[in-house]
């Protein structure tokens, strides 16, 4: 198995990506090497900091350009064709690299998986599934930015691909399916919302009603199906939240001597908190229903999250996700989830 990693992608470049994937090679199984796309001189100086480290299961192919955080995706990946996410989608298209994780230009990741890979068969729109800590276990939240105007039928996929992702990745047996919406009752919500809930309802997955936002941390459902605008704001928000719950936290401690004891008391109990609560224990966002495997990490992304978005992708295709998802969703193929009514 070959995993490309945009070399180029991210906040601080090329080195946080590196580490990362010196980590993933020095700490995760031995059944994959790496592609590291980007610049080739860059990344070689970089890797000379790891000289004491076998590192004969990483391979660098240059790509001269970067799409730049703030470019247009559509105008970057036509005037930059030999840009690091392009090559690295062009590698995953020619099967010469089962996987690509990029913390680049969400956007313009996104339009390269989809102009390079194409969707898979009886999938219309891909979604964005990202993994929300719960006072249980993990949660599968779809979509989460890919689709602002989303239909019935597509959430509907989103449901069954975000099912799968959960059982054959995170090992949850028959996930519970919760749609996202303002209220539990069958009749709530805007008419995307009453709609969806009756396609759910008629599917063979573990569907178990509407869920509220509060819900989501509470792990009463392993899937949680939103559009993409809702579910974008979701994942924003809950960022926001715990940065804050932080800095409160550390303010107080300052000001406060005994708020400071007790911190030393508990210190291992705030540092487990935050490490489940942490996204860098889940290391991206995989792009559900294209014909490959994309993970779409936070710009910001230290090199834990990439060395777990590195682990994700690994999983995705060795539990053969893609083929999973294309033989389930034949199931609805009906008059009312075809393509022709999907656009």
């Amino acid at each position: 198995m070959r995993i490309a990693l945009d070399a180029m992608g991210g906040d601080n470049i090329p080195g946080v990506p590196i580490r990362g994937a010196v980590e993933a090679i020095e700490q995760l199984e031995p059944d994959f090497e790496l592609i590291l796309v980007g610049d080739k001189a860059l990344i070689k100086r970089n890797l000379d900091n790891y000289r004491e480290l076998d590192l004969s299961r990483i391979e660098i192919v240059h790509a001269p350009e970067v799409v730049e955080m703030g470019e247009s995706p559509s105008v970057a990946l036509r005037k930059k064709k030999r840009s690091s996410i392009a090559v690295g989608i062009e590698l995953t298209a020619r099967k010469e690299a089962q996987a690509f994780i990029s913390a680049g230009n969400t956007g313009a990741v996104m339009a390269a998986s989809l102009l390079g890979l194409g969707r898979i068969s009886g999938i219309s729109r891909p979604g964005i599934c990202s993994v929300f800590p719960t006072t249980k276990k993990s949660c599968v939240v779809v979509d989460v930015g890919a689709n602002v105007d989303s239909k019935p039928a597509h959430l509907l996929h989103f449901a069954l691909m975000g099912a799968i992702y959960s059982e054959k990745v995170l090992g949850t047996p028959r996930p519970r399916v919760g749609l996202l919406n303002v209220g539990e009752e069958p009749g709530k919500g805007d008419e995307l919302s009453v709609a969806t809930h009756k396609l759910l309802s008629a599917s063979s997955l573990n569907f178990i009603g509407n869920v509220e936002g509060g819900d989501i941390f509470e792990g009463l459902a392993d899937v949680v199906v939103c559009d993409g605008f809702v579910g974008n704001v979701v994942l924003k928000l809950s960022e926001k939240i715990l940065n804050l719950l932080i800095s409160h936290l550390k303010t107080e401690i300052k000001a406060n001597p005994l708020a400071a004891l007790g911190f030393l008391l508990l210190k291992q109990t705030f540092e487990d908190m935050k490490k489940t609560f942490d996204y860098t224990e889940y290391g991206g966002a995989p792009l559900l229903g294209i014909e490959g495997t994309t993970i779409i990490c936070h710009g910001g992304s230290p090199p834990r999250a990439f060395r777990n978005a590195i682990k994700s992708a690994r999983l995705a295709v060795l539990n053969n996700i893609n083929e999973i998802i294309r033989q389930e969703v034949k199931q609805y193929q009906t008059p009312n989830t075809n393509n022709e009514n999907l656009s």
